[in-house]
């Protein structure tokens, strides 16, 4: 799209967590895809993990103490705020300026619920470079959003060392 024909900026959203793919993922794109983010918005995000809290049932003998849950979920959030702050640093070093994001729940389906409520035009992300077993028993956030996300979607490698 170009700028100045009363067209709206492209939204990209590069998605991260806490892995080393998901950094080199950031960088990648920010040193590659340089002529496409001056044109677009780019937005961060991460997903907070809605895991299971079952273990605190079992561990407290049946009565999970409401603060205990709303301490562990406050501590995720500011984990996932830190992390995006910290993205968000490394953007303006390569003097890009950033929205942040983050929403509760499983990865995958928050990253693909972001894109769509956001109208986003391109997703990218990283991959953890994961065997076939191990995506097998714990499946593959970027094979999910490859099939799901309604945008295109830019997947990541880091090169092996």
């Amino acid at each position: 799209m170009e700028q100045g024909r009363g067209s709206e900026k492209k939204k990209v959203m590069v998605a991260i967590d806490d892995s080393e793919s998901s950094h080199y993922t950031l960088e990648w794109f920010l040193d590659k895809l340089r002529d496409s983010i001056a044109v677009s918005d780019v937005i961060i995000f991460t997903a907070q993990p809605n895991s299971d809290l079952g273990y605190l049932h079992a561990s407290t003998f049946g009565t999970t103490p409401a603060d205990l849950v709303a301490s562990i979920q406050e501590n995720r959030k500011k984990i996932a705020l830190m992390l995006l702050d910290k993205a968000k640093d490394i953007c303006a070093r390569h003097g890009v300026d950033v929205e942040i994001m983050t929403e509760i729940g499983d990865p995958k389906e928050a990253i693909c619920e972001a894109v769509e409520k956001l109208n986003i035009q391109l997703l990218v992300l990283g991959s953890h470079g994961r065997g076939p077993v191990q995506r097998a028993f714990l499946g593959s956030v970027s094979n999910y959003c490859v099939h799901n996300a309604k945008c295109p979607v830019l997947v990541v490698k880091k090169p092996a060392v």
